[in-house]
């Protein structure tokens, strides 16, 4: 069974406290916390993210999925690492070198946080496979970064599949996560492809139902 990783990007101020009361009753797994840092991507929810995640660390204990879409990662890693989250997520395509990429990698684990990488749907798996012995978690992008309520891009299946098979190659103990345009009628294609964590925000926040859409995904 498929882990849920419900994305609060768009739930409303007003509500907020109420959804976040529900999504806690619907069994999901995690939440899924897009940082945007106005860059990387062109949104910035810099500010609401991090109102959003104390409120959620006050009430809650279902873990903290932190997704850090920003250019400069480091500046961002203190901020989530004292909400003690589940895992903290970056892009590839921000960090560059492999340096830069093994630091922020170290760094996490030293707080005893998980450590994921992210990629988005044009770069290749190729591009992370030197890091996968170090972390715990890939997470590819199956919609293009940036804003909520896309469809999922269909050649991402193939990605995911790809990297299911170098980490049973590898014999690697690596969670794949899918990012983007998931729901009950995409949900099966992305785990029989390899994907065992679920990321979805509008179809689940849109439900009249948060426990029978979560029931779905998984």
């Amino acid at each position: 069974m498929a882990e849920v990783s419900v994305s609060i990007l768009t739930v409303d101020k007003e509500n907020a406290m109420q959804v976040f009361y529900n999504l806690e009753t619907s069994k999901i797994n995690y939440y899924h916390i897009y940082v945007m840092d106005g860059k990387f991507v062109k949104k910035n929810t810099v500010n609401l993210m991090k109102d959003y995640s104390l409120s959620i660390s006050h009430i809650s204990n279902i873990g903290l999925d932190v997704h850090l879409m920003v250019e400069d990662v480091e500046k961002f890693l203190d901020d989530y690492i004292v909400l003690n989250p589940n895992i903290i997520t970056f892009h590839i395509e921000a960090t560059k070198t492999y340096e830069k990429t093994m630091k922020i990698i170290r760094f996490i684990k030293e707080n005893n946080i998980k450590v994921g990488i992210a990629i988005n749907p044009d770069t290749e798996i190729d591009e992370i496979k030197e890091y996968l012995p170090f972390i715990h978690m890939v997470l590819i992008m199956t919609v293009v970064p940036g804003k909520g309520g896309q469809s999922l891009i269909p050649d991402t299946i193939g990605k995911i599949k790809k990297i299911r098979e170098y980490i049973e190659k590898e014999n690697l103990d690596i969670d794949i996560e899918v990012d983007g345009g998931i729901n009950s009628e995409t949900a099966n294609s992305v785990k029989d492809a390899g994907a065992n964590i679920l990321v979805s925000g509008s179809y689940i926040i849109n439900s009249e139902n948060y426990s029978e859409a979560v029931s779905k995904l998984k």
